[in-house]
């Protein structure tokens, strides 16, 4: 299915420690890509997280963006959101991502994320989902205040990524695996 890369944040640092109230850090350099690199178990060139193996199973970040748009509509925003304050890798506008995360059955089994792939053009790269990337109390400061309430069950997942390749912004397929 067709959707659109519309953000990519590439972070060396973490830019949420400490006290949300006291703000983020500064970056010393622009977090917005036009293009990624994705290697296969490692994550994103460049980013904090890349080859952290606590971090294998959450390398990757991916975003709705009908999910900030949400946010903005029932907070009664003036103007968008920009999706590159949530942090998250990915954001993408075409397919409610969320719904391919890790779950728990109505039984209380535990149901595995989904395997997809991306490919702006360059070939398919694909990503396990895992669990929920729930948000934090950093998104009231960052976004708007009841932005975190807003944005629960819609703060996107966290990836591993199976093969490598690049992303661009722009036009992407998404296929799902199973």
């Amino acid at each position: 299915m067709l959707v659109e890369l519309v953000a990519f944040v590439v972070s060396r640092q973490h830019a949420f420690e400490g006290r949300p109230q006291d703000g983020p850090r500064p970056d010393p350099e622009s977090v917005a890509r036009t293009s990624i690199e994705v290697r296969a178990g490692l994550g994103i060139v460049g980013d904090r997280y890349y080859g952290q193996k606590v971090h294998k199973n959450a390398a990757i970040t991916v975003i709705d963006a009908a999910s900030l748009d949400e946010v903005a509509r029932v907070l009664e925003l003036p103007e968008p959101l920009d999706p590159h304050l949530t942090r998250r890798n990915i954001t993408l506008r075409g397919f409610p991502i969320d719904s391919l995360a890790a779950h728990r059955a109505a039984d209380g089994t535990r149901v595995p994320g989904r395997r997809f792939t991306l490919d702006s053009g360059t070939g398919p790269i694909t990503f396990q989902a895992n669990r929920p990337a729930n948000p934090c109390a950093w998104m009231d400061e960052v976004l708007a205040p009841g932005a975190m309430k807003a944005l629960r069950g819609h703060g996107g997942i966290r990836t591993t990524p199976l093969t490598s390749g690049v992303l661009h912004l722009g036009p992407a397929d998404l296929t799902l695996l199973d």
